[in-house]
């Protein structure tokens, strides 16, 4: 997702700097063309030669389809004028703007408190998963609900249906506590090391009694309880047969009570269960008498009483759990009482309305307003404000008005190109709209996940989720397709469609919550070990080849790498291992720089003179293995080093580098396998030991059939293992030993064959070229809560959502690309001495950073990828 592997390498001592490792040259105008039509096919073909060049020799050259091919080019063309990338950022634009007053109004109008639509409304994921509307629930588990209930009191008051909800709330905060006493009087729960009190009280109507135990609570403050549940109709109706008497007397006690609840809800929180229907049917002749009508017209004078005048109505409604029991209680016993799944979810909805003000769970955003921004948060948006304020003056003084800068010919964010210098300096104007265009990102991505502005929703996992989607992305990968430019292993295409691919895998995973399902876990895991795979593979053939271990090579690989996450870490208040792949890669971009530049430098210029200094790389690479086996054995030594600051406040997540521990560890051969890889590869190509025609196989008959045999078995091997593992802890310790087998066996399926390596898929390579701009932008604006739920820009219509979100999502990640691109020409010269005074300058920026987020609260990792 941010390496990029090379393509073509030729021993050029000469070769111009703009000519990317392989990649044929592009003018400046060719460059923005490419730039502007930005769709996967978008390539400026300005004739038919060149159209032929780039089709397969037998397939152009001959009347017909010489004409085909060209009214390919101009219908494309035609269609990449109207509709392509700039175009779509327009469109984006105008729908988070309409999108963003759709959610301002409605907040204003029609109520912002998302504990209200925890209350009152939601539907069923799937079977006894509950979704509220427009926010997500947290699922309690017993530290935390005793952390938030600790030395307070619950009371649970009302019939045998609140009864049944308050044991399972105190299931939540003790799993092993059993229903116990006698059903009609009161029933105690005390839990001794977090002192918390759950009390049962027995008053099935709403009458006299129940309006004395309230009473006596607003009179002696100290035994009030800091929660109050309530709620009572059944035993009337059964009581008085439903008569239009006893319905009125309700109504009647119920506007006397409202007046003691508001009191006592002045100091603690009062909820009013409204009732839950009933499955008629099963009812005993008994209880025939509570029919689901009788309970609406109680339903209506409680909402009258309780939420009808113009009190200031602190008294909450819990209608949610009648909502989720519509659609289960046929599954009722006895027709009366909801079964225990559903008792659950109204018990875990009273937790949240409860606990998330309190604990402030990052899933949990029901009952949470926003967080005050912070102080780096303030200083950041005073940056982007100043910036937009300075290119206000210089614009309207007239400067750099009529200037134009011409596009870099590398509007990808892949760390090994190098992109064209511009023609002169930049000027200020450049980099000044840069950072406004990245303040305006910014503003969209703190809405998204830190305002209160758009909702959230959690992920509910189903194989339809995962696999739908992802047919349909296959089936437009395989659509787009084009031949290659050249033919070589992993050529520049490849790797970027390869790239591309695996991304949009990695985003179904994300957002269905598919690592639920454990052999979709392994198989991504895979992908992610063969990101750094193509890291050690690419790096490695640059510096093998070009020997290039300048100070300016370096920085533009860690400014790639590390602005957008750097920037994120300050607008969105999270530290830098939160964003664990690009620490990760960042670590191991240094290792092999390291491995590579040390003495004695092994190079492929020296290798040609003596095959000797083929084995001094051998032995490098051996000395690399052995210390990443001695690290991965020494947990202790390995936590003592990242732990020492300043490291630390790199790598430590919630005050611990275990998190940085398990991802080095998950992955940690797969860098020095690439490398391996690209030194055999890079040594036989320049024996001339492989045939990379077009066309041809990549070795001879015999060779080449039998190691795509081999490959096709081992690949399946590998899926077989994947899906028969028992557990994830089981399977990460093999995995970092076997995924390098399914890599291989990819590579070699994909390209031995002559005719696999002529064609590649352009909707995947487009993907490829941004790939790390999506994995890092899926965070905040496409999924939500810190990926752990999903951004929800259109509420009520799930797909239409997702469209939508992810149309967003892209033409942003492609807009961040771009912006890198711009300040990389600015922030990384290469002169020498500018260059180290902007070190200086960013270092010491970097130590103020670090001094100010020294000693912040916790924060809860992102789901495995």
């Amino acid at each position: 997702m941010d390496e990029e592997t090379q393509g073509s390498y030729e021993e050029k001592e000469e070769e111009k700097e703009d000519v990317q490792e392989g990649v044929p040259t592009r003018t400046a105008s060719e460059a923005a063309a490419a730039s502007d039509s930005g769709g996967v096919n978008a390539r400026t073909v300005p004739g038919v030669p060149e159209l032929c060049a780039a089709s397969p020799p037998s397939g152009c050259c001959h009347g017909g389809e010489k004409m085909a091919v060209l009214a390919y080019s101009l219908g494309k063309r035609e269609i990449n004028q109207y509709f392509n990338i700039k175009n779509a950022k327009l469109i984006s634009s105008v729908i988070v703007v309409l999108l963003l007053l759709f959610h301002t109004a409605s907040r204003y109008y029609g109520g912002s408190d998302t504990c209200d639509w925890l209350l009152s409304s939601g539907r069923y994921l799937g079977e006894n998963v509950w979704q509220p509307y427009g926010c997500m629930m947290h699922k309690y588990k017993s530290t935390d609900s005793k952390s938030c209930l600790a030395d307070k009191r619950v009371a649970f008051v009302g019939d045998s249906r609140i009864r049944q909800l308050s044991y399972s709330f105190t299931k939540i905060i003790d799993p092993e506590h059993k229903e116990e006493g006698n059903k009609h009087e009161d029933i105690p729960f005390h839990e001794d090391s977090s002192s918390t009190n759950v009390d049962f009280f027995w008053y099935p109507e709403a009458n006299d009694s129940m309006k004395e135990r309230l009473r006596s609570w607003t009179q002696d403050r100290s035994s009030t309880p800091d929660v109050i549940v309530l709620g009572a109709a059944a035993w009337s109706i059964k009581l008085h047969s439903g008569s239009s008497e006893t319905l009125q007397r309700y109504r009647v006690n119920l506007t006397a009570m409202a007046v003691t609840l508001e009191r006592l809800a002045e100091d603690a929180e009062v909820y009013w269960v409204l009732q839950d229907p009933v499955n008629e049917e099963a009812l005993s002749a008994d209880r025939k008498m509570i029919t689901n009508h009788q309970l609406e017209l109680y339903n209506e004078a409680a909402v009258d009483a309780l939420n009808g005048s113009k009190r200031s109505a602190r008294v909450k409604l819990l209608a949610a759990t009648r909502q989720a029991a519509m659609e289960t209680i046929v599954q009722s016993s006895d027709g009366l009482h909801l079964p225990q799944g559903t008792l659950n979810v109204g018990a875990m909805i009273l937790m949240n309305a409860v606990c998330n003000k309190r604990t402030r769970p990052i899933d949990g955003s029901c009952c949470q307003g926003a967080r005050p921004p912070s102080l780096l948060q303030k200083l950041a948006a005073c940056v982007f404000l100043g910036c937009a304020m300075v290119l206000l003056g210089l614009h309207a003084m007239g400067y750099g008005r009529h200037r134009h800068r011409p596009v870099p010919p590398d509007v990808e964010s892949l760390e090994e190109r190098k992109p064209t210098t511009a023609p002169g300096p930049p000027g200020l104007t450049a980099p000044l709209q840069a950072l406004c265009r990245m303040g305006v990102i910014m503003a969209y991505f703190y809405l998204c996940d830190r305002a209160d502005t758009f909702m959230k929703e959690q992920k509910f996992y189903t194989h339809a989720t995962f696999f739908v989607p992802l047919v349909y992305v296959v089936v437009l990968g395989l659509f787009f397709n084009e031949s290659t430019k050249e033919t070589k292993l992993l050529n520049r295409e490849q790797t970027d469609e390869w790239k591309g691919w695996m991304q949009l895998v990695i985003l179904i995973y994300h957002i269905s919550g598919a690592s639920a399902f454990l052999p979709v876990y392994m198989h991504v895991r895979v992908l992610v070990a063969a990101y750094l795979f193509q890291t050690g593979y690419g790096h490695f053939s640059f510096f093998w080849l070009k020997g290039d271990f300048g100070l300016y090579r370096v920085c533009q690989v860690l400014f790639r790498l590390n602005f957008l996450v750097l920037v994120l870490c300050v607008v969105m208040d999270r530290p830098y291992q939160f964003y664990y792949f690009v620490p990760l890669v960042t670590f191991w971009f240094v290792i092999i720089y390291a491995t590579m530049a040390l003495w004695p430098q092994v190079l492929q210029k020296r290798a040609n003179g003596s095959g000797m200094w083929h084995l001094g790389i051998l032995t490098k690479l051996l000395g690399l293995l052995l210390l990443i086996c001695y690290f991965a054995n020494s947990e202790g030594f390995f936590q003592s080093l990242f732990s020492v600051w300043p490291l630390s406040t790199l790598f430590e997540l919630d005050g611990s580098i275990h998190e940085w521990w398990f991802r080095w560890k998950l992955d940690r051969f797969a860098v020095i396998h690439g490398m391996l890889f690209a030194f055999i590869y890079l040594v036989l190509q320049k024996s001339q030991r492989m045939f990379e025609g077009r066309g041809e196989a990549l070795f001879s008959a015999t060779i080449s059939n039998l190691l795509l045999c081999l490959s096709v078995v081992s690949f399946m091997a590998y899926s077989i293992w994947a899906s028969s593992c028992k557990n994830k802890t089981e399977c990460n310790e093999m995995h970092p030993y076997i995924s390098v087998v399914q890599i291989l066996a990819f590579i070699l399926i994909r390209n031995i064959p002559g005719y696999a390596r002529s064609v590649y898929s352009s909707f995947f390579a487009w993907f490829g070229k941004i790939s790390l701009e999506l994995f890092i932008c899926q965070y905040h604006i496409w999924l939500a809560a810190d990926t752990k739920g999903i951004l929800v820009l259109i509420p009520g219509f799930p797909s239409l959502n997702i469209l939508v979100s992810t149309f967003v999502f892209v033409c942003v990640a492609h807009e961040i690309s771009l912006i890198t691109n711009d300040l990389a020409l600015v922030a990384i010269p290469k002169e020498t001495g500018p260059l180290l005074k902007r070190l200086a300058a960013a270092g010491g920026l970097a130590l103020l950073v670090l001094l100010l987020t020294t000693g912040k609260g916790s924060v809860t990792a992102p789901g495995a990828a």
